[in-house]
């Protein structure tokens, strides 16, 4: 049996923030407003996973009014949420993400991007598909004041 997610994201950019992606920091005058670290590419795999399991969005689990998530890393969302994968007896096949911002650069950051995303996933490289985008200068991500991110995720019974 199989099941499939997805997820989405969308923060602003603002300066003085660092833009955390897939849980690196890459270098950027911008980064992500957020009451967490702003990290949109994990947001959208932990939406995308608690839609497979059919146990909402991320704001019902790390909510944005709760004081002990103001600053923290979405990885221990990403962590936690896998935790209830693993729970649910099930695992990750493979993830696909789709990240569209104009600055910074994400293409250089791939591996580490992965380095840090597939141990917690449960994943071989080969498992976990990373694509950089640009918006064309179109929209509010094209003129650089927002990145988006989308993820879909492949779940088999354990």
């Amino acid at each position: 049996m199989f099941k499939v997610g997805f997820g989405y994201d969308r923060h602003r950019l603002v300066a003085g923030r660092a833009f955390r992606l897939g849980g690196v920091e890459i270098p950027a005058e911008r980064g992500p407003a957020g009451h967490s670290d702003g990290d949109a590419l994990i947001h959208a795999l932990v939406d995308a996973l608690l839609g497979a399991l059919g146990e909402g969005d991320i704001g019902r689990l790390f909510p944005d009014t709760d004081p002990r998530f103001r600053g923290a890393a979405s990885l221990s969302f990403l962590e936690d949420v896998m935790g209830r994968v693993e729970d649910a007896g099930w695992k990750v096949v493979n993830v696909d993400t789709v990240t569209v911002v104009e600055e910074p650069r994400i293409a250089p950051h791939v591996d580490r991007i992965r380095d840090v995303l597939c141990p917690v996933l449960g994943l071989e490289r080969a498992g976990l598909g990373i694509k950089a985008k640009s918006a064309e200068g179109l929209g509010e991500v094209g003129e650089g004041r927002a990145v988006d991110c989308w993820a879909v995720v492949l779940l088999e019974r354990a």
